[in-house]
């Protein structure tokens, strides 16, 4: 039988996954190790707080059996960021795969934090600029058309 909120979950032990709403996103860390969160708002039937949850699962997750990724979604489908942030997904991920297509056998051109930053630079100098040579060619062969 499954919980619901009118009986409580707490008699019963069982997991109950509800929608909220997320307040903020921010991260917490030092020296380039970062580990990210959610500030979500809790319900008033759950208090009416916030609650804070990290988005990425850990060895407390594991031992329980939680795949937090397939559960906290970061930006859910119906929060208000979420069209603006997710138009942007498929070319990030477009121009994420071709960059690891220009890696041969899965590895960087170069060794070195600053030397990778400086080929990700050059990679990302060299795709705008081709954007730039097809949007000028299209608008004036439409121009001479």
């Amino acid at each position: 039988m499954a919980c619901t909120r009118a009986d409580g979950c707490e008699s019963t032990g069982e997991l109950d996954f509800v929608p909220l709403r997320r307040s903020r996103t921010h991260r917490n860390g030092t020296t380039g190790q970062f580990r990210w969160y959610n500030d979500y708002r809790l319900p008033a039937w759950a208090g009416a707080g916030s609650v804070t949850v990290r988005l990425h699962g850990n060895a407390e997750d594991d031992k329980r059996g939680l795949n937090r990724t397939e559960n906290v979604r970061p930006i859910a489908a119906d929060d208000p960021d979420f069209a603006r942030l997710y138009a942007r997904r498929n070319d990030a991920e477009s121009i994420n795969r071709h960059l690891d297509d220009t890696l041969w056998l899965g590895r960087a051109h170069s060794v070195g934090h600053a030397r990778q930053h400086v080929n990700l630079i050059g990679f990302a100098i060299s795709v705008n600029s081709v954007a730039v040579h097809e949007h000028r060619r299209r608008r004036d062969t439409a121009i001479a058309a």
